[in-house]
């Protein structure tokens, strides 16, 4: 017997497996293969599932998105596989394990840069409401170009008005356009913010009224102190 015999024959054999571990170990193994195979089965008909309802969504003329319930991460690929197999667009919303989940939009949807940051907060995309805020951000955006044009220098800054008066109507526009410089001259100060309220016209006429009185006291009193003076040296 050499050395290697000599240390093995020393060593602890390992432990018998008597016939009732090798039955537990047989039944559990069987246990696991079995919810395996039920497992494979029901992502099976989930899927087949979720086929049918990609179908029905695509033959649905009048649908051009759809969003699926909050789902776990397996059932969610599941989705985008059978999406992105039928030639849809799909992206993925939500918080994991909260609200995650997926929308599917037909390729012809002119889905925006807008509406996905919408999707990506958590908001309803109000296309309407998106429109208002647009047209109120545009609106700002010409009063401060109008503001910090010379309206009555420069010939090119009546694009701006023009702008401005298609976005909030003629008549509108034109008054706030004329706000606007009026403002200017102010130092941008917004005309409701100032104690007087009258317009530039308004203005201008209450100056020459006011003008054209000063004048007529002027006359009269100098007028008074002739008189006064005439009387005085007539006196003995």
């Amino acid at each position: 017997m050499d050395l290697l015999d000599s240390i093995m024959s020393k060593m602890d054999k390992p432990p018998a497996v008597n016939d009732k571990h090798k039955q537990m170990m047989r039944e559990q193994m069987k246990a696991a293969e079995e919810a395996k195979n039920k497992e494979r089965k029901r992502l099976a008909q989930f899927r087949k599932h979720i086929e049918e309802r990609i179908n029905r969504f695509i033959q649905n003329v009048s649908l051009t998105k759809k969003e699926f319930e909050p789902m776990d991460r397996v059932a969610r690929s599941i989705v985008r596989d059978v999406a992105d197999v039928a030639g849809l667009t799909t992206y993925v919303f939500g918080v994991e394990d909260v609200d995650r989940h997926v929308m599917v939009f037909k390729k012809e949807y002119p889905l925006t840069e807008e509406e996905l940051e919408a999707y990506k907060n958590g908001e309803e995309w109000d296309p309407e409401k998106f429109k208002e805020e647009a047209r109120l951000k545009e609106q700002q955006r010409l009063e401060d170009e109008i503001r910090t044009q010379k309206l009555k220098n420069d010939p090119g800054s009546n694009k701006f008005i023009e702008k401005y008066e298609r976005l909030v109507g003629k008549e509108t526009g034109k008054e706030a356009a004329r706000i606007l410089e009026v403002n200017k001259q102010f130092g941008f100060v917004r005309s409701e913010l100032k104690k007087d309220k009258r317009t530039i016209e308004e203005t201008l006429a209450d100056i020459r009224a006011k003008k054209l009185k000063r004048d007529h006291s002027e006359a009269a009193d100098e007028e008074k102190d002739d008189n006064g003076q005439d009387a005085s040296t007539n006196q003995p």
